[in-house]
């Protein structure tokens, strides 16, 4: 569906943009050059994400995918970007939610920033006010803009977060899926995998509490699985404690 925003019908059927072979050649080419290119450098590769963003926005407009003789924009990406489609369509956002922002600007941030103000500048539209949030993006490390941007979005104070990286056979997946969806249906459809994921270790440590008498180790496990649950089973927990009180 992404790859087929730029085909508008208002009722016309779809045709297929005239073919410019030059100019697609040349795009394609540039596109080449350029993933070959970021590959030498991580810092040389920021400096061109620019007009990365902006070459792949015209190969999904005009169709240049068509000359490597393929079938859609989608398979063009999978081809160019095998390990994550998903930072293609960042750059593209990029390139279409900051175009008054100067290019040395978006440079200077770098493409993982430039990904995050595009975020703010999709959401405001007319609204968005980008000279404070370029200010911003050049002032404050990674996580604090990130931080940054995701209140502005929310309105909430979000916690700092990291993604984990670890290799699970294909015979433990069966028992993590069946736990993080136990998990889940006691937490709420609301809560992420992530949450899910404490609420079993924090049932583990509690249990491993129990067994050496760590009465700290204990209070702290069962407290942030309280905080875990949905404000109705926080309710029924806390009157059965009192019941049991009584």
């Amino acid at each position: 569906m992404i790859g087929l925003t730029c085909l508008t019908t208002n009722g016309v059927p779809l045709v297929a943009p005239k073919l410019n072979r030059r100019r697609a050649a040349f795009v394609l080419c540039k596109i080449d050059e350029i993933l070959a290119w970021e590959q030498a450098t991580e810092r040389e590769r920021d400096a061109r994400f620019v007009d990365l963003g902006r070459y792949l926005c015209e190969v999904r407009a005009g169709q240049y995918w068509r000359l490597d003789n393929l079938r859609s924009f989608d398979e063009f990406l999978e081809r160019k970007f095998p390990e994550s489609r998903r930072k293609a369509y960042y750059l593209m956002a990029i390139h279409e939610h900051l175009p008054r922002i100067p290019k040395a600007d978006l440079r200077s941030m770098g493409w993982t920033k430039a990904r995050e103000l595009a975020k703010v500048a999709r959401r405001d539209r007319q609204g968005f006010d980008c000279a404070p949030w370029v200010h911003k993006a050049q002032e404050l490390p990674r996580e604090e803009f990130k931080h940054a941007v995701e209140k502005h979005l929310t309105g909430k104070e979000t916690e700092a977060w990291e993604i984990l990286y670890f290799k699970a056979y294909k015979s433990q997946l069966p028992v993590i899926e069946r736990a993080l969806e136990t998990a889940g249906l006691m937490l709420g459809s609301d809560k992420s995998r992530g949450y899910c994921l404490e609420m079993i270790c924090a049932d583990f440590l509690a249990g491993v509490s129990l067994e050496t008498g760590d009465s700290g180790g204990i209070l702290a496990s069962l407290g942030r699985i309280f905080r875990l649950l949905p404000s109705p089973q926080q309710d029924q927990f806390l009157n059965d404690l009192r019941r049991n009180g009584e």
